[in-house]
């Protein structure tokens, strides 16, 4: 999938000389208006580059964004690929977009997500830094043969979220009384939502969140050197922890609640970053 990621960097250097982006972000479901805080942005239609296209879930965008917050040259990756539209197609995408974000000059990536919480105190409309995940997909992206030129051929998880990254974002959040804590992410390939026995074992197994995406990306991040760090919003109390049936409706209803503290939460990030 490198020749992909090769292709797609080169049309995007055609289309925008000079530009090196320091922050990749990746948006999650009800995240799509995040990217509207880009000035000077050009936006590229996922279908206009090579191995970017896949999802077709409601209320993820198919666009890149690419321009400058807060003085701070980012790409916003509107949608992502997931695992249940096929493994190996989802796969091969996500390698695409963070490889690109890689060769473009791409140094840190953030990355969020819709979740379920496991605990009752991180109710919707939180946010949550994840710490460390639990990959329940039964997948790895780098499965098959070794791409040398971006990565070893065994990767070190012991630093998966960078831990100057979460600090920076624990204080921006503490400073902006934006509800943000810490906690493990436990993601699934779905496209169900799991059942209360499910729930019940991943309690048991240290998580706090569930979702159905990131952990792929995030693998293919620190092949190749990007630093990383992923930001969940809680859309709803997992299975079994209420009566309220879970729906993707619901996931983008609740999603609306946290956009707010993500947009600050961002742009506080960002600004940091754009002092150093």
């Amino acid at each position: 999938m490198s020749d992909n990621a090769k292709k797609a960097a080169a049309m995007i250097k055609r289309i925008m000389p000079g530009f090196k982006p320091k922050i990749g972000m990746i948006l999650g479901s009800g995240l799509g208006a995040v990217s509207d805080q880009v000035k000077d942005s050009v936006i590229i239609h996922y279908d206009e580059l090579p191995g970017f296209s896949l999802s077709h879930v409601e209320g993820h965008g198919h666009k890149l964004h690419l321009g400058v917050l807060k003085g701070v040259p980012v790409i916003c990756f509107e949608g992502r690929a997931h695992t249940y539209e096929g493994i190996q197609e989802a796969i091969g995408v996500l390698r695409t977009l963070i490889r690109t974000l890689r060769l473009l000059g791409g140094e840190i990536l953030l990355t969020t997500n819709a979740v379920g919480s496991l605990r009752a105190d991180v109710p919707p409309g939180h946010l949550v830094v994840a710490k460390d995940h639990i990959n329940f997909m039964f997948s790895n992206p780098l499965m098959g043969r070794n791409e040398d030129e971006f990565g070893e051929r065994f990767v070190s998880m012991d630093d998966v979220y960078d831990l100057e990254l979460r600090r920076q974002l624990l204080k921006i959040a503490k400073d902006k009384k934006i509800p943000l804590t810490e906690g493990v992410y436990l993601g699934t390939c779905g496209p169900t939502f799991e059942t209360h026995a499910e729930i019940r074992a991943y309690k048991m197994l240290g998580a706090d969140t569930v979702g159905m995406s990131t952990i792929p990306e995030v693998i293919v991040a620190r092949h190749c050197g990007l630093k990383v760090a992923a930001v969940s919003y809680v859309v709803n109390l997992a299975a079994g922890m209420t009566d309220e049936k879970l729906s993707h409706e619901g996931t983008l209803k609740n999603a609306k609640l946290a956009i707010d503290h993500v947009a600050n939460l961002f742009l506080a990030f960002v600004e940091n970053v754009a002092k150093k």
